[in-house]
């Protein structure tokens, strides 16, 4: 499947937030001026229509997790005729995608980077590998990575970048085996508090 492969900033510029695209061993705002809006005439950033707003965030969650328009909107179609609510359902789902649960686990120092793992079938779950990033874990679901990976550098620096972030509390991670647990599905207020998953529905709505 086609994934965007321009600059990251762009999109974090387009967006004026930082979307962890990169690793973050480094602000981004250091060299990204989330302030200002890219392009020719990025320093005027205009007032956003009441659709703008709705398209925005459901660009910022999109984009966010790495997922292309097509997929998203299946995702939000499936998350619509589950129980509960709707945003909430969609944002679970995007959170237990096996490369988004490698790169909570800190395995990965970015989503592409744990989607990129995963690819490469170097990624297991209860011991048998799984080489599709938008796999659905479930509560219980043990994730660990193939022995011959562990040593590879870029796994080492993601672990202790991740000893700088809080770890969720619906993952319990052993750095030492390189192995996490999923010890349940993450209620709402386990989410990113950034996301205004209700302008998602409204947007769709429409």
């Amino acid at each position: 499947m086609a994934r965007y492969r321009g600059p990251t900033c762009k999109l974090a510029r387009r967006l004026g937030t930082d979307l962890q695209l990169k690793s973050g061993i480094r602000a981004l705002d250091s060299k990204c001026k989330l302030a200002t809006p890219p392009g020719m005439h990025g320093a005027k950033r205009g007032r956003l229509s009441e659709f703008g707003v709705l398209f925005r965030q459901k660009q910022l969650i999109r984009r966010t997790y790495g997922i292309l328009e097509k997929q998203f909107r299946l995702y939000y179609a499936k998350a619509s005729k589950r129980k509960g609510i709707t945003g909430e359902n969609l944002l679970k789902l995007l959170e237990c995608r096996l490369d988004n649960v490698v790169y909570r686990m800190g395995f990965a120092s970015t989503r592409a980077e744990a989607r990129q793992l995963v690819s490469h079938r170097s990624v297991k779950v209860n011991g048998n590998i799984v080489n599709i990033p938008s796999y659905q874990v479930e509560a219980g679901d043990v994730i660990e990575l193939k022995e011959k990976s562990k040593a590879q550098t870029r796994i080492q620096a993601a672990l202790e970048l991740a000893k700088q972030k809080p770890q969720p509390a619906w993952i319990d991670v052993d750095s030492t085996k390189l192995q996490g647990i999923v010890k349940l599905i993450p209620e709402r207020s386990e989410l990113p508090l950034e996301f205004n998953e209700n302008l998602v529905v409204e947007y769709y709505s429409k």
